[in-house]
């Protein structure tokens, strides 16, 4: 394949990742769930069981393209640096593989709203309870992949600015973006009171990065990289 052909099927799979998972958190979870209650999140969960079913799979399909786009990418920005690009794809991997486990906290809340006969041993408030816990496990989960993902971008970024071929705002916002999320996931684990500051930390996080990911999805998909026998670039190491 020409890395024309590389750069649309990376962009292709950018953008279905993005969309995949605004509907699992913004569109699905985030109406289901009910911060510190845990009665009223699992009957939501319940009433619309089917899309929280939905979002697991939305979140399994945009982790096929999770690991598309380490090996896509690793094809497209190996000319630039060998070892960083790999350096990238190792990290977008790994934050794949903590995300991909950690959708198992949502399968367990499924089976804990099932009524399977085991479960019987605890009371409907217990089981409510435990629905609650699984998904603020799911949440620290998420963040600990932000960790790895955020450095993938900060790497991603680098390549960006030194391939030539690809405009370097798109690299600097990348690696604004992968800042924001290390920033926002230490934040997350080191502030007691960082609930006071969540929706400072959402406009100066999810904001630039949610602009600089679908302006380099919509680059790799509409202008993309062309053909290496167009340029010559040098392998670094």
């Amino acid at each position: 394949m020409t890395n024309k052909t590389y750069s649309r099927l990376a962009g292709a799979s950018y953008l279905i990742l993005i969309a995949m998972g605004i509907f699992a958190e913004f569109f699905v979870r985030s109406n289901l769930i009910v911060s510190g209650d845990a009665m009223a999140t699992a009957e939501h969960i319940i009433a619309s069981v089917q899309q929280f079913r939905m979002s697991i799979a939305a979140d399994l399909i945009m982790l096929i393209c999770d690991v598309l786009l380490a090996w896509l990418l690793y094809v497209l920005l190996m000319h630039v640096n060998k070892n960083l690009a790999l350096l990238a794809a190792f990290f977008r991997l790994v934050h794949a593989a903590v995300y991909g486990l950690n959708l198992l906290n949502l399968f367990f809340v499924l089976r804990l709203l099932n009524g399977d006969s085991f479960l019987s041993v605890y009371t409907n408030e217990q089981l409510n309870a435990l629905v609650l816990l699984f998904l603020n496990a799911h949440s620290s989960g998420y963040l600990i992949g932000l960790v790895f993902f955020g450095i993938h971008c900060l790497v991603l970024g680098y390549l960006v600015i030194k391939s030539h071929y690809v405009p370097s705002v798109l690299g600097m916002l990348l690696i604004i973006a992968g800042g924001g999320y290390l920033t926002d996931s230490f934040a997350n684990f080191l502030l007691p009171s960082y609930e006071n500051y969540q929706t400072l930390f959402m406009m100066i996080v999810f904001i630039p990065a949610f602009v600089a990911e679908l302006l380099f999805s919509f680059w790799l998909l509409i202008k993309g990289i062309q053909n290496s026998s167009d340029q010559t670039i040098p392998v670094k190491s």
